[in-house]
């Protein structure tokens, strides 16, 4: 359950209109990094967390707060638009507000579809998608996930702060920044208590470790001549899992196995010599034909007595 109360986290107070910054802002609502993508991220991990206590509180706080900051750039983006366009587009947008929109490089979509209000979009008017968002119910790879997506949410609003100049922008701007330095702490400190309450060994995702091939776990693979790469802490001492060291080596084939594909199922139509022998319909296109004799088969076999 959710409770809303109708006063902002923080002030949204633009001191004047500026639609332009408007459809840049859009891209801290609604783009890949955007909070509604942390907003959802965090939501759908909340509500999925299998861990009852702090750990399903602080995702449900964290996520919770995020809706709010949502609500604080929908809220800022409606004033940023009233009265837009621009006074140099007063004279156009009052006999056309769409061509005037245009012209002025404002999003068109705010004079058209949403009436000079947000849009769960980014700033190019690509809508919102769930595709962004991570809740794998590991709460060790879902921290680390977090952590990444405050720290690029929190580097575009850097960027966008430095295209504006109203002092009511960078007013918001400013607590959204430090909300998300905070946040990016609160997930890497989420990561040490999973460790410290034994829910993972480790902060390095490493499940399934025991079916891992050991050499491979603890090599840096170098495919260039002359790379410098080897000089980094990541290509030598100790693994920052188990007790080995990191090895630099030149990436070389570690199998005879080569890059050689079946012949084509027939019903996809690709282009083949006949290289590879007479090609059956296999799984692809030819699933619909084999699956058809699959089912006859075992029809045929369930009707059958055994004898």
């Amino acid at each position: 359950m959710f409770r809303h109360s109708s006063e902002l986290q923080f002030h949204a107070k633009p001191e004047r209109p500026d639609a332009l910054f408007a459809a840049k802002l859009q891209e801290l609502v609604g783009g890949q990094f955007g909070e509604m993508t942390v907003m959802m991220q965090y939501l759908w991990q909340g509500w999925n967390c299998r861990v009852p206590g702090k750990y399903k509180d602080m995702i449900m706080d964290i996520g919770t707060e995020e809706i709010g900051h949502v609500e604080m750039l929908v809220t800022m983006m409606a004033r940023l638009l009233e009265g837009a366009p621009s006074e140099t587009q007063a004279e156009a947008a009052a006999a056309n507000p769409a061509l005037a929109a245009v012209l002025g490089g404002q999003n068109v979509q705010h004079a058209i579809v949403t009436g000079g209000a947000a849009t769960p979009t980014n700033s190019q008017g690509v809508p919102w998608n769930a595709g962004y968002i991570v809740a794998s119910g590991s709460l060790l790879t879902d921290f680390r996930s977090n952590v990444a997506a405050e720290a690029q949410s929190r580097l575009q609003t850097a960027r966008v702060y430095g295209m504006t100049d109203d002092p009511g922008v960078k007013d918001m701007l400013q607590f959204n920044l430090a909300r998300d330095t905070f946040h990016q702490q609160q997930w890497l400190l989420g990561i040490e208590q999973l460790i410290e309450d034994g829910l993972v060994d480790s902060g390095i995702e490493d499940s399934l470790s025991e079916e891992e091939k050991d050499f491979a776990a603890r090599t840096f693979y170098s495919f260039h001549e002359g790379s410098t790469a080897g000089e980094g802490r990541w290509a030598q001492g100790a693994t920052l899992v188990g007790e080995g060291e990191i090895a630099f080596e030149q990436g070389l084939p570690l199998a005879d196995d080569v890059n050689q594909v079946p012949a084509p199922d027939p019903l996809l139509y690709s282009t083949y010599d006949g290289s590879l022998g007479t090609p059956e319909p296999g799984t692809a296109g030819g699933a619909y034909a084999q699956g058809g004799k699959n089912l006859l088969s075992k029809a045929k076999d369930a009707l059958t007595p055994d004898e």
